[in-house]
C-alpha cells in the first residue's frame, strides 16, 4: 500500500463536507463578486486569467476525487483536461485559450460538487479522504492565492480575513536565544494528512542562535530603503510599489484603498532578495526554515506573529526519505534550488492550513504574497 493511504485519522465524512462547503463557497463567491470585466487581465507572470484559475480548481478537484487521475476517464466539462491542467497549459497559453463562460464554469463547479457530496453521505475510504482533503487544501491555497492576485490588481478586498491582526500591544523588541540543540523536524505516520515535501520526521542538530521576537516592521525597513548604503548601492532596492508619499505623508496600499502608513506593522509584500539586502545592512540574517519552525513551536506570549508569511534561507529541498505522491507536481519539480522555504500562514490562510510541519515555497523574486521576514543574528 503506497504511503500517502497509510495515514490516521482519516477525518469523518462530515467534516470534509463543511470543508468542502466553505471553501468552495468562498471560491464561487469571490468570482461572482468580481465586476464584469475585471476578469480580463495582462499578462504577468505572478497572476492567471481569474476565469481560467476557477476552472483550474474545478477541474483538479474533478480529476483527483472523481477521475483518479486518469485522463482516460471522461470530464463533465469537454475539453477540460486541455484548458485547465495546470501541468499541461503553459502560463502564457491561460490568456489565449478558449475558457467558457462564468456560467458554464459555476455550472460545472456545482455538477463536480454535488457529486462529492454525495460521496459524503457516508464515510468514504482512506483513498478518497486522501484526494478530498488535497483537493480542498489546493482550493484552500487558490483562494489565499486570489487575495494576493486581488492585491497585486489593486481590486478590492476579496473576502474578510480569516485572522484580525492588532499590533497595538507589542512585545519589547528582543532576540530569543536558543541553545544547541536537537529537534525533529517533518511530519511523522500517522499525523493526518500531509504533503509530500513534509516526508518524513526526522532529526536535526541546531545550533545555537538568536531570532528576534518580531517581525521587521515598515519604519525599519523604510530606514534600510533611505539609508545611504541603499541609495549608493549599483542596484538600491526602491520602494515597495504598494508605499507613496503624499503630502509629507506616508501611505500603504491594502487592495484598492490607501492606508495612513502604520509605522510599527510588520512590513510586506518583500521578496527574499529583498529581505536578504535589509539583512545584510543590519549585520543580522534570515533564519533557516528549522529556525523559525522552533520559535513558532514557542508560547505566543514570547513572539510576535507577523500574520504574514515569512521566508526563510532554506532552499526548498526533499527531506530524507521524500517519495512523491500521486499529484507528482506538487513538489519535485520545484527542487530545482530555485525556490526558498517561507513557514507560517498569512491572514488569508485557513485554520486547517496553520501547521508547523507545513512548508511553503516561492521563487526569490515574488513579493506579491503576503509575505515577510524577522532575523536573527549573524
Amino acid at each position: 500500500m503506497p504511503d500517502y493511504l497509510q495515514y490516521k485519522p482519516v477525518p469523518e465524512s462530515g467534516i470534509l463536507d463543511a470543508w468542502l462547503t466553505s471553501t468552495n463557497g468562498l471560491t464561487t463567491a469571490i468570482l461572482k463578486n468580481l465586476a464584469p470585466g475585471s476578469e480580463r487581465i495582462a499578462i504577468e507572470d505572478i497572476v492567471n486569467p481569474p476565469h481560467w484559475e476557477f476552472g483550474h480548481i474545478t477541474w483538479f478537484h474533478e480529476f483527483w476525487v472523481h477521475r483518479h487521475g486518469l485522463t482516460t476517464l471522461p470530464s463533465l466539462l469537454s475539453n477540460s483536461d486541455y484548458l485547465f491542467n495546470s501541468s499541461d497549459i503553459a502560463h502564457e497559453n491561460r490568456w489565449s485559450v478558449d475558457i467558457p463562460s462564468l456560467d458554464v464554469l459555476i455550472a460545472y463547479n456545482a455538477q463536480v460538487i454535488e457529486k462529492t457530496q454525495e460521496l459524503l453521505t457516508k464515510q468514504v475510504s482512506a483513498q478518497t479522504a486522501y484526494f478530498l482533503q488535497l483537493s480542498i487544501f489546493h482550493q484552500d491555497m487558490h483562494n489565499e492565492a486570489f487575495a494576493y492576485m486581488w492585491q497585486t490588481l489593486g481590486y478590492p478586498e476579496p473576502f474578510k480575513p480569516f485572522s484580525d491582526p492588532s499590533f497595538s500591544n507589542q512585545l519589547p523588541s528582543s532576540f530569543i536565544q536558543f541553545e544547541k540543540s536537537t529537534m525533529t523536524v517533518g511530519a511523522a505516520h500517522n499525523s493526518g494528512f500531509i504533503f509530500d515535501n513534509e516526508k518524513w520526521a526526522h532529526a536535526v542538530s541546531l545550533p545555537a542562535f538568536a531570532i528576534s521576537n518580531q517581525p521587521v516592521t515598515n519604519i525599519q525597513y523604510l530606514e534600510f530603503i533611505e539609508s545611504s548604503a541603499n541609495q549608493s548601492h549599483h542596484n538600491p532596492i526602491p520602494y515597495p510599489i504598494h508605499w507613496k508619499k503624499d503630502g509629507g505623508t506616508w501611505y500603504q496600499r491594502y487592495f484598492n484603498a490607501w492606508l495612513v502608513f502604520r509605522p510599527n506593522e510588520p512590513v510586506r509584500h518583500i521578496s527574499y532578495l529583498n529581505a536578504k539586502r535589509y539583512c545584510q545592512w543590519r549585520e543580522l540574517r534570515l533564519p533557516t526554515e528549522h529556525e523559525l519552525a522552533l520559535l513558532r513551536k514557542q508560547s505566543p506570549s514570547q513572539c510576535q506573529s507577523s500574520y504574514l508569511w515569512e521566508w526563510t534561507d532554506s532552499v526548498f529541498q526533499p527531506f530524507p526519505g521524500f517519495v512523491s505522491d500521486p499529484y507528482l507536481d506538487y513538489s519535485s519539480p520545484w527542487f530545482d534550488g530555485n525556490y526558498q522555504v517561507l513557514k507560517g500562514w498569512s491572514m488569508y490562510t485557513p485554520e486547517r492550513l496553520k501547521r508547523t510541519n507545513f512548508r511553503n515555497f516561492y521563487a526569490p523574486h515574488r513579493s506579491d504574497l503576503f509575505c515577510g521576514f524577522r532575523t536573527c543574528m549573524p
